[in-house]
């Protein structure tokens, strides 16, 4: 089982009246060997038009740095993205199923996209940067800062938050899980990007029981596939780290439950 997926900077794939496209990284059930979550990330160029469609499933496009127009459905939203994912909050789409959309990229921008099951229960709409509440978590070498673009209520099965860690700090601690409170799977993506090419970090995957004890690291672009397990992460000192999660589960929720750590014996 793979926990860790690397971005591809040479890929391409092909998309039909738009010609070939930078597909840097994507997960899907298949890859991950879980039950809901997609997540692909993208670079687009400027002057590139994609017409595209949630199909089966409802999408959140979270607009990691650029600037895009998004037309869906008679409606028009433009987002004047930040330059990096340093630089501020971000603009998100989300989509329910069964919606069309046409996406202008008026400078080039990197997108993030997840989807998952839905049965089409909300509306399109565009998530601003001022909407989105952000907070300060933890203290000392555990402080960090995490900014909610999907929580409770805002869509059928995803929930997504981007989490800021300073350069030498800890986020994600003391271990814990998501849990969904009706039972079932929880699929979590975690995409790091670090703030200087000399960044990185590292992520530890574990269990209670000791199954699973796994220490991953990671760099700009990486993803790591979370089923869960205790998942805390550590920026190295040499830069600021950016994470993007997205779960996915039946009742989306931020429910957790502390794990023992397996190495701490008493």
């Amino acid at each position: 089982m793979i926990h860790k997926v690397i971005s591809d900077y040479t890929a391409t794939i092909h998309i039909e009246g738009t010609g070939d496209v930078e597909r840097r990284l994507q997960v899907t059930p298949e890859i991950a060997g879980w039950e809901y979550l997609y997540f692909r990330t993208y670079t687009y160029r400027k002057g590139m038009v994609i017409n595209g469609e949630s199909a089966g499933e409802e999408m959140v496009m979270v607009l990691l740095s650029g600037s895009v127009v998004m037309e869906v459905e008679g409606q028009r939203w433009e987002l004047d993205g930040r330059s990096t994912v340093f630089d501020g909050r971000p603009h998100t789409i989300y989509l329910p199923p069964h919606y069309d959309y046409k996406m202008t990229v008026r400078a080039d921008s990197d997108c993030a996209y997840s989807r998952a099951p839905a049965k089409g229960l909300l509306k399109p709409r565009y998530i601003p940067p001022e909407a989105l509440k952000v907070e300060k978590v933890g203290e000392g070498l555990f402080e960090h800062q995490v900014t909610h673009i999907l929580d409770c209520g805002d869509a059928e099965m995803l929930l997504c938050v981007e989490v800021h860690t300073p350069a030498g700090h800890w986020s994600d601690f003391p271990g814990h899980r998501h849990i969904s409170l009706i039972g079932g799977p929880v699929n979590a993506v975690h995409y790091h990007r670090f703030r200087s090419a000399r960044g990185w970090g590292l992520q530890r995957l574990y269990s209670a029981d000791g199954s699973l004890d796994e220490a991953l690291v990671v760099h700009t672009g990486d993803a790591v596939m979370v089923r869960q397990s205790a998942h805390p992460v550590v920026a190295s000192p040499a830069a600021d780290m950016y994470t993007l999660n997205f779960l996915a589960s039946v009742r989306p929720g931020w429910d957790v439950e502390p794990v023992a750590d397996p190495q701490q014996k008493e």
